[in-house]
């Protein structure tokens, strides 16, 4: 071990072990609990916030979002486009190293090599990557994709077919950058055992317990005046399960930073139109922006129904408009998140439309249930636990209009299973955005999609929303292509296969010591320009 460093690693061992770091020894260590856990390091197993967040510490992609969600430069210092829009060219800085590690010899250098290997790490169907569906449109043939290495910096991947939100799938984390000889130096223990270019490097993690994350001296980024980034000398994340007790030390001033609100402890810190109260205005900051993530319910539509097409389509627009969103974000979530009045793509995104959605509009849900006889009609409303209030809310809001409606509540496994298979007829769901562009949220609704081979839970159907689908996938002119998104959100919506009750917003608490750490659409945590005073 170098010398330099013997002073870091004796001060963050102490940091594991649950002690702050001296305050008299300079260095900066950022601190946040993370009350799920975690399986894995290794990026192509990195599904869900948590994985997501220390993955993005570690690893480096050829691509990335900027604080706007435009696709910016990481390990590819360029790229080109084919006019075909089939064949992606990246050219590679040269100046990238993966982590100084025993697997590897020192300041190993990527290469394009090592983008293909990464990538064919992610449809390898042995390792069962969650993220291999990043790669549907990539040409292949049996199990040979069309990834290669034309030289050291160069790399290109050629798509069987147009996908213009490629270039946006290239920025999520399961499309990290690894070293092949640290994956076949620590085999199935890579997932503890991480090598990658991020601005972090891995230092020590006893799982469930906490894991210590440091300052990666050889990170290719600097700033705008020429300084190495990051500016943090370490990341110390623990692992308490309890989220009460995580906040009462993140009140304490333990942790630096706590993600979202649990409803125990929500009126604490906020008041009911989502300010912070006044008593903890000294000591923590209060982060808000948009996220990208539509909360809805969705319709099963039946073919079968013995309602008919336009007794089923009153039904649902009925429900959309019965429902006070306004009301519900007051009370529910402390003024949280935005109502959901416009369609299925959330505020945000190019696309987005205020327009399309419904308004609350109790005359015209009594009329629409009056016209088309629908007085006692049955709903029964599946949620889960945690989404419980809401669905009570909107149970209340249902029967209000003359329907009858019951709830059930599930275990999100079981929830799970029975929407895939048809199961159940009015569900709670959410979608959160897995790269920035709108085909991710309209794609759910396309016909080829029907679940339980995609995503299209409702089953919903129509041939001119599925053209329009087409037509945006083959078009290279972006203005073109958020035409057609709008187009086909406000078709979805006069045929209401979901109800859309809110697009969520990011919540994020901050330590005051903290500066640099801001928010994003994608809640992703950035901390390479964080600064602990």
């Amino acid at each position: 071990m170098k010398k330099g460093w013997w002073l870091v690693m004796c001060l963050l061992i102490l940091a594991a072990c649950g002690k702050r770091e001296d305050p008299n020894s300079g260095l900066s260590i950022f601190k946040y609990n993370e009350a799920a856990g975690l399986l894995s390091l290794d990026p192509i197993y990195a599904k869900d916030l948590p994985h997501i967040w220390v993955c993005n510490q570690l690893y480096s992609g050829l691509v990335a979002l900027d604080e706007d969600m435009d696709v910016v430069p990481r390990i590819a210092r360029s790229w080109e486009i084919s006019e075909d829009g089939k064949t992606y060219t990246f050219y590679l800085r040269n100046d990238v190293y993966f982590h100084d590690d025993p697997s590897l010899p020192e300041r190993r250098a990527v290469t394009a090599e090592d983008v293909c290997y990464s990538f064919n790490r992610i449809v390898d169907k042995r390792l069962n990557s969650p993220g291999s569906w990043i790669f549907a449109q990539v040409a292949h043939q049996d199990e040979q994709y069309a990834f290669h290495a034309l030289n050291d910096t160069v790399f290109q991947v050629k798509l069987s077919q147009p996908f213009p939100p490629f270039l946006g799938i290239l920025s999520m984390t399961y499309a990290s950058v690894v070293p092949r000889e640290a994956v076949e130096y620590y085999g199935d223990d890579f997932r503890r055992h991480p090598v990658g270019t991020g601005p972090f490097r891995f230092q020590y993690w006893k799982e469930n317990v906490k894991l210590v994350l440091r300052r990666n001296p050889d990170y290719f980024e600097t700033d705008g005046a020429g300084e190495r980034l990051p500016y943090l000398d370490a990341v110390s994340i623990s692992f308490l399960i309890d989220k009460q007790v995580a906040f009462l030390e993140f009140i304490k001033g333990k942790f630096d930073f706590m993600s979202g609100i649990d409803a125990r402890y929500k009126d604490e810190l906020l008041t009911y139109d989502g300010r912070l109260r006044k008593k903890y205005e000294d000591r923590i900051e209060l982060i808000t922006g948009p996220f990208l993530n539509t909360e809805y319910i969705t319709f099963y539509i039946d073919p079968n129904d013995t309602l008919g097409v336009d007794r089923a389509r009153a039904l649902r627009q009925a429900v959309n408009c019965c429902i006070d969103r306004d009301k519900m974000l007051r009370y529910l979530r402390n003024g949280i998140g935005f109502p959901g009045t416009g369609g299925m793509i959330p505020t945000g995104l190019p696309g987005h439309r205020d327009d399309i959605g419904y308004d609350y509009d109790f005359k015209r849900a009594q009329q629409l249930v009056k016209d088309h006889h629908l007085e006692g009609y049955p709903l029964q409303l599946s949620t889960t636990a945690e989404y419980a209030d809401i669905g009570k809310f909107v149970q209340s809001q249902a029967e209000q209009i003359g329907l009858q409606c019951t709830m059930e509540v599930m275990p999100p496994a079981t929830m799970r299973s029975m929407r895939s298979n048809g199961s159940l007829s009015f569900f709670r769901s959410s979608w959160v955005a897995d790269y920035p562009d709108a085909e991710n949220y309209l794609s759910l609704f396309t016909t080829r999609n029907f679940a339980p081979a995609g995503p299209n839970y409702s089953h919903y159907s129509n041939s001119a929303y599925d053209r329009y689908y087409q037509k945006a996938m083959a078009c290279s002119d972006d203005d073109l292509r958020v035409d057609y998104y709008g187009r086909m959100d406000s078709l979805m919506m006069v045929d209401a296969p979901v109800v859309v009750l809110f697009y969520d917003e990011v919540l994020r608490f901050v330590n005051k010591r903290v500066e640099g750490l801001g928010t994003n659409p994608t809640n992703l945590l950035d901390l390479r320009k964080v600064v602990i005073q």
